[in-house]
C-alpha cells in the first residue's frame, strides 16, 4: 500500500513539473519585467528601430536598383533615338565647287567670252544693218540660244565660284550662294539674262536691239583678257594686240551708229550720209560695212577727209566723235608708246651700261684690243640672253620661292661634285641659293696656279683647259659639268699647296660658269658641323689618293691648333676673372650700404623709443 502510494506520489510530481516550470518561468519573465519595465521598453524600441533601419535600408536599395534600371532603360532609348536620327541624318553630299585658281576656270572664261564677244560686236551690227539680220535670221537664233545657254551655265558656275577666307579655299556652296547674291555682278548677270526674247512674238524676230541686254556680261570678257594677260610669255605683244582689238571694236560701233543716223535722216538726203541704197554699189552689204567702218576710222582718228555735216543733229554726232576719238585714241596712243618703250627697255639698260664703261675706258685710256674684248663680252650677254641680273629679277619672290627655282635650276649640276654627292639635303639648298654665276671669254684666264683660292668653280656650259705656263700647251679639256677648286675652299690640314692654285685653267671660248665662295661655304657648314667634318675626311681621302697631304704639316698644323685654342682659353679665363673681379667689388659695396642703412634704421628707432 504504502509503495503504491509512493508511486503515485512520484507520477504526480513528474506530470505536473514540466507545467510548473513553465508557469514558473513566465512568472520570473513577467517578475523580471515588472522589475526592470524600462529596459525591456528600451530593447523592444531598440529592435523596432533595428527593424525599420534595415526596411529603410531595403527600401534604398530596392529605389537605387529601380532608378538604376530606369537610367538603363532612358540611356538604352536615348541610343536608340540617337541611332535613328544618325541613321536619318544623311552624310553631307560633296558639290562641285570651281576653283578660281585652275586651268578648268580659266577655260571656262575662254568658252564665256566667245558668246560675250559675240554679242558685243553682232548685236549692233544686226540692229543698224537690216539686210544682215534678215538673211540669216535662222544662223541668228541658233547662235543667240546657244549664248543663252552658256550665260544660264555661266552664272551656275558664278554660285559655285570658290574664293578663298584666310588662305583657304571656302566649299560651302550655301555661304558661295550669298557672297555671290550680294555683289554688284549678280545683279548685272541677271539683267544679261532676262528673256527679252518674248518681245519677238509680238514684232517679230528682226529686232536684234532688245538683246542688247546680253551687254551686262562683258565683265567676263575683260576678265579673261587679264587672266590670259598674266600667263602668256609674252605680256607685251598681247597687250598691244588687245589695244588694238578695243581700237576696231570702237570703230565698229561707230560704224553701225553711223549706218543707223544715215537710215533715221534717208540715204543720200545729202553728202554726209552713206549714199543712196538704190545705186546697186551701194546696195550690197558689204560695201555699206566698208564704207561705213572706212568713215568711222577716218572719224575717230581726226583723220578728217570726209564730207562735212549739214544738218543740226549731224554736227552733233561728229563733235561726239572728235571728242569720243581724241580722248580714247589719245589713252589708247599713249599706252601703245608705253609698251613699245618698256619692251625696248632692257636694250635700253643694257646699252646704257655699255655706253658708261666705253666712256670709262676712254677715260682712262685703256687699250683698243682690250677694249674690243669688253664689247664682244657685252654682245654675247645680250645675244645669249644672259645680261639680266638673276638677283634682281628674283629679289620680289619670297625666300621659299627663290629657293624652290635655285633648286630647280642648280641642283643637279651641285650633285655632280664628288664632294657634294652625300650632303644632307638641307646643306645641298643653302650651298644652291649661294651660286653665282659667272661668263669668262674667249682667253681669260679662271685661276693661275699659285693663286690663293677663294672660290670653287663648276661648269655649266663651255670648255676650260688646263694649261702650262706658257698658256699655250694644253694638258686637259674641261667640259660641262666639270668642277675644280673644291679642295682649295675647304682649308684641309696638311696639304701641300695649303689654299693655294695648282694649275692654270683657262677659257677656250665663252664659258658660264657657277661660283661657290669659301665664305659662304663656311657661313652654309656653321649649322652643319658633321657636313663640316664628313666634307673634310672626303678632301683629305682626295688629297691623300693624289699624295699631296704632308703628314708632319698635318702634326705641325694640329700642334698649332692646340697652340691657339689654348691661347684662346687663356684669353676667355682671363676675361672672366675681370668680370669676376667686378662682381665682388659690387657685392662688397653692396653689403657696405646695406649694413649703413640698417645702422640708420636702428638708431631711428632708438630714438622713436625715447621720445615715447
Amino acid at each position: 500500500m504504502l509503495s503504491r502510494l509512493s508511486n503515485m506520489t512520484q507520477f504526480g510530481r513528474s506530470s505536473v513539473g514540466p507545467g510548473e516550470s513553465g508557469l514558473s518561468s513566465q512568472r520570473k519573465d513577467s517578475s523580471r519585467e515588472n522589475r526592470w519595465p524600462l529596459a525591456a521598453q528600451n530593447r523592444n524600441s531598440s529592435n523596432n528601430n533595428d527593424g525599420k533601419k534595415e526596411e529603410k535600408k531595403d527600401e534604398k536599395k530596392d529605389e537605387k536598383k529601380d532608378d538604376k534600371k530606369d537610367e538603363k532603360k532612358d540611356d538604352k532609348k536615348d541610343d536608340k533615338k540617337d541611332d535613328k536620327k544618325d541613321d536619318k541624318k544623311e552624310p553631307p553630299k560633296e558639290v562641285w565647287i570651281m576653283d578660281p585658281a585652275t586651268d578648268m576656270y580659266y577655260n571656262w572664261l575662254c568658252t564665256v567670252s566667245v558668246p560675250v564677244f559675240y554679242n558685243l560686236m553682232f548685236l549692233v551690227a544686226r540692229a543698224c544693218f537690216n539686210e544682215l539680220q534678215s538673211a540669216n535670221s535662222t544662223l541668228w537664233m541658233i547662235l543667240d540660244y546657244i549664248s543663252d545657254l552658256i550665260y544660264y551655265m555661266d552664272t551656275f558656275v558664278r554660285a559655285r565660284t570658290g574664293f578663298l577666307e584666310q588662305g583657304l579655299l571656302v566649299k560651302d556652296a550655301k555661304l558661295l550662294k550669298e557672297t555671290y547674291t550680294k555683289t554688284r555682278q549678280f545683279k548685272l548677270d541677271m539683267i544679261s539674262i532676262i528673256p527679252t526674247d518674248f518681245v519677238f512674238l509680238q514684232i517679230g524676230i528682226n529686232n536684234p536691239e532688245w538683246r542688247f541686254n546680253r551687254l551686262f556680261r562683258l565683265a567676263r570678257l575683260f576678265e579673261f583678257f587679264d587672266r590670259t594677260e598674266t600667263r602668256t610669255n609674252f605680256p607685251n605683244i598681247f597687250r598691244i594686240a588687245n589695244l588694238v582689238l578695243y581700237i576696231i571694236i570702237i570703230i565698229h560701233w561707230n560704224a553701225c551708229l553711223y549706218f543707223a543716223v544715215s537710215k533715221i535722216l534717208g540715204f543720200g538726203s545729202d553728202t554726209w550720209v552713206y549714199p543712196n541704197i538704190s545705186n546697186p554699189i551701194y546696195a550690197r552689204l558689204t560695201r555699206q560695212y566698208i564704207y561705213c567702218f572706212y568713215w568711222s576710222t577716218l572719224t575717230l582718228t581726226t583723220i578728217g577727209e570726209t564730207p562735212p555735216p549739214v544738218r543740226d543733229i549731224e554736227y552733233f554726232f561728229v563733235v561726239a566723235d572728235f571728242l569720243t576719238g581724241v580722248l580714247i585714241f589719245a589713252t589708247i596712243v599713249g599706252n601703245v608708246g608705253a609698251m613699245i618703250s618698256n619692251m625696248n627697255a632692257a636694250r635700253v639698260e643694257f646699252q646704257a651700261k655699255i655706253d658708261s664703261i666705253k666712256q670709262y675706258m676712254q677715260f682712262r685710256k685703256v687699250t683698243k684690243d682690250l677694249e674690243a674684248r669688253v664689247v664682244k663680252w657685252f654682245d654675247y650677254l645680250w645675244t645669249e640672253g644672259k645680261s639680266c641680273d638673276e638677283k634682281l629679277v628674283l629679289k620680289n619672290l619670297p625666300d621659299k620661292l627663290k629657293a624652290e627655282i635655285a633648286i630647280n635650276v642648280h641642283l643637279e649640276t651641285l650633285r655632280k661634285v664628288r664632294i657634294f654627292q652625300d650632303c644632307e639635303a638641307g646643306l645641298l639648298v643653302e650651298l644652291v641659293l649661294k651660286l653665282q654665276p659667272q661668263v669668262f671669254s674667249p682667253g681669260d684666264y679662271i685661276c693661275k696656279k699659285g693663286d690663293i683660292g677663294r672660290e670653287m668653280y663648276i661648269i655649266k656650259e663651255g670648255k676650260l683647259a688646263v694649261v702650262a705656263d706658257d698658256g699655250v700647251t694644253q694638258f686637259v679639256v674641261l667640259s660641262d659639268g666639270a668642277y675644280f677648286g673644291e679642295i682649295s675652299i675647304l682649308g684641309i690640314k696638311g696639304s701641300k699647296a695649303g689654299n693655294r692654285r695648282t694649275a692654270n685653267i683657262r677659257s677656250v671660248g665663252y664659258s658660264d660658269l657657277f661660283a661657290l665662295s669659301k665664305d659662304d661655304l663656311m657661313e652654309a657648314l656653321i649649322e652643319y658641323p658633321d657636313a663640316k667634318y664628313a666634307l673634310e675626311d672626303k678632301g683629305r681621302a682626295i688629297l691623300m689618293k693624289d699624295n699631296l697631304i704632308d703628314e708632319s704639316l698635318v702634326d705641325a698644323v694640329d700642334a698649332k691648333d692646340l697652340e691657339d685654342k689654348v691661347n684662346q682659353i687663356e684669353g676667355s679665363v682671363d676675361i672672366m676673372m675681370i668680370k669676376l673681379q667686378k662682381l665682388t667689388n659690387q657685392y662688397e659695396s653692396s653689403q657696405r650700404k646695406l649694413k649703413q642703412r640698417l645702422t640708420n634704421l636702428s638708431n631711428q628707432v632708438r630714438s622713436l623709443r625715447v621720445d615715447e
